[in-house]
């Protein structure tokens, strides 16, 4: 007797993972990206950890690794980076072109394309990005501090997934998609404040050239090249440019992401019918080129974006930011110098924009768009999960330390405002995680929509199924 057919959708290839995050309700895409980010967060919080304390048992070896030159030649060209700036400029590209890339998809198809659907996390978003810059300017509102404004306005997914996984509300895939949803308007918004304010003199030559391939990349979208290779390399490049042009090279990352096709080539009939024509002739004769041709013909059925994202997001969640973490996080924690942080405006002017003003900038964001009908919150997502995933959105680790080093030269200013996002961050964390305990006991997400309600039951005699 033969074994039967296999059905459904196959594992991948070798030995299980040891690790499994179940969420059932959420499409696979989903699943997979909870995961990932799920999985980082851990990374993440053990990276910053050994930095922390690296920095301070040997402070002198830490800061002296990080600022080892590097350079890279060809001809006469050559780039001189230290390595910290490779882990913020180069690595870091790969981790914004894996934003850039969720945004794309979120736009074209996926939550975001329904303009009411979007509407809550969309004013949310707006209200998480303008009250902590708000508070932060009244709190330091001219000189060296008032650069800083950029370091509490934006929101690390990957902590917030983290957190709800380990203390969210019973069946949270709602509040977890609608938070993703808001993480994402959220990195829009703080790609565009960092392009534009957190930029050195531009090179109109450099930026021209930039420009030049941006309009490249969209062509190549346009005329259907659905390849990988193609984009990267046009991506390598950009990066160059837009470094020697002046702006920040990690938007090079965001071009690229916002330009791989997220759509399907064709009909499922007709990807079928294409797939099953290449994997015949592979059956019937097995060589190197009908091989090549049946994968290149497996790889063009599936979306460009999520090839990419199975690619990078792993990479980014799982090596380049814990390694960002890493690199960042090493602030010294002695007595005095806490004393001193604790004294200084920037320390509380990130700590009030991060607990304080995400959750209310979130709320109240949130309420206008519920109020004026514009939007309805998602799936059952109650006023109770959102107040606790307004604070959640506080945790600011990775771009807020990333927009430190950027918006302050003085070594004392910007180790002040990391200890005021690492307890900021911490704050937030523990606030939401009991609102959300409190509140996901009380309002659990499992009941039926409001709206639809529970579905018909069906009429006539039931009878078993053959």
């Amino acid at each position: 007797m033969t074994d039967p057919i296999p059905t459904g959708v196959p594992t991948r290839p070798g030995p299980r993972p040891r690790v499994v995050v179940p969420y059932p309700r959420l499409s696979p895409g989903l699943r997979r990206y909870f995961a990932t980010e799920g999985g980082g967060a851990t990374i993440l919080l053990l990276a910053a950890a050994s930095a922390l304390i690296w920095a301070n048992v040997a402070q002198g070896s830490y800061h002296h690794f990080w600022e080892t030159p590097t350079s890279l030649e060809v001809g006469d060209w050559s780039l001189h980076l230290s390595l910290h700036h490779w882990v913020n400029d180069g690595l870091m590209a790969i981790f914004f072109l894996v934003v850039g890339v969720e945004v794309n998809r979120e736009l074209t198809v996926g939550e975001l394309r329904s303009f009411r659907a979007a509407s809550v996390p969309l004013f949310g978003a707006i209200g998480g990005l303008a009250v902590p810059i708000g508070l932060y300017l009244l709190i330091n509102p001219s000189g060296p501090d008032a650069a800083g404004w950029g370091v509490p306005m934006s929101t690390d997914t990957a902590f917030v997934i983290g957190v709800l996984a380990l203390v969210g509300p019973r069946c949270p895939d709602q509040l977890r998609v609608f938070l993703l949803t808001l993480a994402i308007f959220d990195d829009i918004g703080a790609i565009a404040l960092l392009g534009i304010f957190y930029s050195d003199d531009v090179s109109m030559k450099a930026l021209v050239l930039a420009g030049v391939l941006i309009v490249a990349l969209f062509v190549m979208r346009w005329i259907g090249v659905w390849q990988i290779t193609p984009y990267l390399l046009a991506g390598a490049v950009l990066w160059v440019a837009v470094l020697e042009s002046g702006l920040h090279p990690t938007l090079a990352g965001v071009a690229v992401g916002l330009s791989v096709p997220t759509r399907r080539r064709g009909h499922d009939d007709e990807t079928r019918r294409y797939l099953g024509f290449y994997g015949r002739a592979l059956i019937e004769e097995l060589d190197s080129s009908r091989s090549r041709l049946a994968v290149n013909a497996a790889r063009s059925a599936i979306p460009t974006s999520d090839r990419v994202l199975d690619a990078l997001h792993p990479l980014s969640s799982y090596v380049i930011v814990p390694l960002f973490g890493l690199a960042n996080a090493g602030v010294v924690l002695t007595g005095g110098a806490v004393g001193e942080a604790f004294s200084s405006p920037i320390l509380w002017g990130v700590v009030l924009g991060l607990v304080v003003g995400k959750a209310v900038g979130v709320v109240a964001g949130a309420a206008i768009a519920l109020q004026t009908g514009l939007g309805r919150l998602p799936g059952q997502v109650r006023y109770g999960h959102l107040v606790g995933g307004a604070f959640l959105c506080g945790i600011g680790f990775t771009i807020a330390l990333f927009v430190s080093d950027l918006a302050f030269d003085d070594e004392l200013l910007r180790d002040e405002a990391k200890i005021g996002i690492l307890v900021g961050s911490l704050v937030s964390a523990v606030i939401g995680a009991v609102v959300l305990r409190y509140f996901g006991d009380r309002m659990p997400l499992c009941s039926a929509d409001e709206d639809e309600g529970p579905p018909p039951l069906p009429t006539g005699p039931w009878r078993a199924p053959a």
